[in-house]
């Protein structure tokens, strides 16, 4: 199949594209949020290809995979056909509902033409699509392979735009569990903590928007990783270091309860608890073996790649009419 999807979520996409189809990402001239093109940190196969938005019209599309509301009108100004109408498509919904939770509607709410595929069912539970077809087709991980080595005494924690995001992302937690081991926080505009958090400069290192391998590298160095989202979609950085073979530390939110198994790490909502587990993980280095290697053997049986493939093909072939026939 022919697969016209916007480069949004690198991760996401890393694995979406791993599939047996050609996946077209539209190009504009200044690789803008639109027009991305192929990813510059991830590592994608050669059937992901840049189109130029202007040679769009004339790009044979069997469907069309929409992951932000205004796409819907992009697809049909460059390519002069109707999503859902004109060619198939699916609208892919990566986050938790915002404004008036629980009864936020969502934008494709009680129209039938484009299903909404959630990436949790946490997020198909809260978002309120009315009459709107829905499912779900939860995370697969490209596997990174089991890297853990643990050989810093320190905690990893992979977040994008702390400063901004604030308490969604648990950033204000980040004072109380240094205070149980030193913090390497990775991601983008993650510079800004250390003007934003009072913590002494040995108990906080930041990393700015490391290319996806060396991040891996990197992670699996650390003692432990600590997922401290309260307010997002279950993060793929989250599953990705428990395929590393890292224990984990999270708050019991969102999707996490059911991602993170007891034997896998520590969940709960209680700061305190966290704390606690963190200095457990850095001090008990032989337990914190055993427990992420539990958490790696958890993620690879939900959160797979095969799978991740195999249930992407099945709703493609239940809702394109060329990959049914």
């Amino acid at each position: 199949m022919r697969i016209l999807l916007w480069h949004v979520h690198g991760s996401w996409t890393t694995s979406f594209v791993q599939g047996e189809h050609d996946y077209l990402l539209p190009l504009t001239p200044g690789r803008d949020s639109d027009g991305l093109g192929r990813a510059r940190t991830w590592d994608w196969p050669l059937s992901v290809v840049e189109v130029p938005v202007d040679e769009l019209r004339d790009t044979d599309v069997d469907v069309m995979i929409l992951q932000r509301p205004h796409q819907l009108e992009l697809a049909e100004r460059w390519t002069g056909r109707r999503p859902g109408r004109d060619v198939p498509a699916l609208y892919v919904e990566h986050n938790t509902p915002g404004g008036d939770v629980p009864f936020t509607r969502h934008p494709l709410a009680d129209q039938t033409a484009i299903p909404v595929v959630h990436v949790t069912h946490f997020n198909r539970l809260f978002w309120d699509c009315g009459s709107a077809p829905t499912d779900v087709v939860e995370h697969g991980i490209v596997d990174p392979g089991h890297l853990y080595s643990g050989d810093w005494a320190r905690a990893a924690v992979v977040v994008n735009d702390p400063v901004r995001r604030g308490r969604a992302v648990g950033t204000d937690l980040l004072p109380l569990l240094s205070r149980s081991g030193p913090l390497d926080v990775f991601g983008m505009k993650v510079h800004a903590l250390d003007e934003a958090l009072e913590i002494p400069g040995d108990r906080l290192w930041t990393f700015e928007d490391l290319p996806q391998a060396r991040l891996h590298r990197e992670l699996a160095r650390r003692r432990v990783y600590v997922h401290t989202s309260r307010w997002t979609s279950l993060g793929l950085s989250l599953l990705e270091a428990m395929h590393l073979g890292m224990p984990v530390v999270a708050l019991a939110a969102t999707e996490a309860v059911a991602a993170v198994p007891p034997e896998a790490g520590v969940v709960s909502t209680r700061p305190d608890d966290l704390a606690r587990a963190v200095w457990r993980f850095v001090h008990d280095p032989t337990e914190a073996q055993v427990v992420g290697a539990a958490a790696r053997q958890a993620a690879l049986s939900r959160y797979g790649l095969s799978r991740f493939l195999a249930d992407w093909d099945a709703r493609l072939g239940a809702w394109v009419p060329s990959a049914a026939s």
